[in-house]
C-alpha cells in the first residue's frame, strides 16, 4: 500500500505559523485553531518558553499534564484538550514519535445527573426574557439544540414546509434532523424575513458574504453570497475574517445568548446553576416523562450511544405509584 504524504509546513517559518498552517490545510474550524495554539503556547510557557518542543519528549509532557491535573485542578476534559493540542503539535507539525503518556496522572472524571429543570421553571424562565434571545432559548429547549447548534443555523437549515430543522455537522460531525415547535413558528418566520431583508441590504453595500468552509467554498464558489447560506441569527455589525481577511457578517456572539440565559434564571428565582445546556437536558427528560421512546430521544438529541441518554432517566420525575406488582399481573 502506497504510503500518504504528510502535509510538510513552512520550515522557515515560526513554530506557531506552522502550527496554523497545518491546522488550516486539515480544515479544522477556527475555535479549534485558537484552543489548540493557545494550549501549545502553555505547554511551552511551562518550560520556560525557550525552549524547542524537538528537545522536549513524553517525559515533559506527562509533567506538564500532570500539574494540571494537581496543581490546576483541571477537568478531565479540559485535560485531555490539552493532551490533544500537543499530541497534534508533534505528530502533525513535527512529526516526531511522542512516545507513550499513559503514565501521567490524570484529572478525575465524575460523570454528574445533569442539571435539569421542570417544564413550570421553563416557563418561567422564558417569560423573562425577549426578543431574538427568546426565539433563541425557545429552540435550545424546544429542539434540545446545543448552544453553537443554535448560533451556527444556516437559513437553508430552516425547512418550514416540512416544519423541520436539520442540524448539520453537529458533535462527531453528526447531522440531524429535529421538528420545528408549533409554538415558535411564526416567530421564526418573521425572524427569517429580516434576515434576508439584512442579507439584501449587505449586498446593495458592495458586502453580503458569509463563511464557508474552504471545501464547499471551492465547490460552490457563489455560496458565500448565497442568501441561504447565511447566518439564522446574523451579527448586528459586520467584521473581518481572521483567516481570509474578508469583511463578512458572522453569527451572533454566544456569550449573549449565555449571559440572557442566566440573568432570566436569577429573575425566575431558579436558585440552582442553570445555563443554555441545561434546557437541552431539560428537553430529554421531559420527552422522556411525557412516554416518547428512548431510542427516539436518543436520535433526536444526536446521541452515539442510547447508554448516553439513559443518564436522563435518573433525574425524570418518576410516579412509583403507578407502577403495578408483577405478582398482581399473575
Amino acid at each position: 500500500m502506497e504510503e500518504v504524504r504528510k502535509f510538510k509546513p513552512n520550515p522557515k517559518s515560526k513554530l506557531m505559523d506552522q502550527v496554523r498552517q497545518v491546522l488550516r490545510y486539515h480544515h479544522y474550524a477556527i475555535r479549534t485553531e485558537q484552543t489548540y495554539c493557545a494550549w501549545i503556547l502553555r505547554f511551552l510557557t511551562f518550560f520556560g518558553g525557550k525552549t524547542h518542543p524537538k528537545d522536549l519528549g513524553a517525559d515533559q509532557v506527562e509533567k506538564f499534564l500532570s500539574a494540571l491535573a494537581t496543581e490546576g485542578q483541571v477537568a478531565a476534559s479540559t485535560q485531555r484538550q490539552a493532551l490533544n493540542a500537543i499530541v497534534f503539535l508533534y505528530r502533525d507539525v513535527l512529526d516526531i514519535p511522542l512516545g507513550d503518556v499513559s503514565a501521567m496522572k490524570r484529572s478525575g472524571r465524575h460523570r454528574r445527573p445533569p442539571t435539569v429543570l421542570t417544564q413550570e421553571e421553563v416557563k418561567k424562565m422564558l417569560g423573562q426574557m425577549d426578543g431574538t434571545h427568546l426565539l433563541m432559548a425557545q429552540l435550545l429547549y424546544g429542539c434540545g439544540l446545543r448552544l453553537m447548534e443554535c448560533i451556527r443555523l444556516r437559513v437553508q437549515d430552516v425547512d418550514f414546509g416540512r416544519h423541520q430543522l436539520f442540524i448539520r455537522g453537529a458533535k462527531g460531525g453528526k447531522d440531524r434532523v429535529v421538528m420545528i415547535p408549533k409554538k415558535i413558528e411564526a416567530a421564526l418566520k418573521v425572524h427569517h424575513a429580516r434576515v434576508l431583508d439584512l442579507h439584501k441590504k449587505d449586498v446593495a453595500e458592495g458586502f453580503g458574504q458569509v463563511y464557508i468552509p474552504e471545501a464547499l467554498a471551492r465547490k460552490f464558489p457563489k455560496a458565500e453570497t448565497d442568501a441561504g447560506w447565511q447566518y439564522f441569527f446574523p451579527s448586528k455589525e459586520r467584521s473581518v475574517d481572521p483567516r481570509s481577511g474578508k469583511t463578512m457578517r458572522h453569527h451572533v456572539l454566544e456569550s449573549g445568548l449565555q449571559k440572557a440565559v442566566k440573568l432570566a434564571a436569577a429573575r425566575a428565582e431558579i436558585h440552582r446553576r442553570v445555563g443554555c445546556h441545561t434546557l437541552r437536558h431539560s428537553y430529554a427528560t421531559h420527552l422522556l416523562e411525557n412516554g416518547v421512546n428512548i431510542r427516539v430521544v436518543q436520535e433526536l438529541m444526536g446521541h452515539s450511544s442510547v447508554e448516553t441518554t439513559e443518564i436522563y432517566t435518573h433525574v425524570m420525575q418518576k410516579d412509583v405509584r403507578a407502577v403495578e406488582s408483577p405478582l398482581d399481573g399473575i
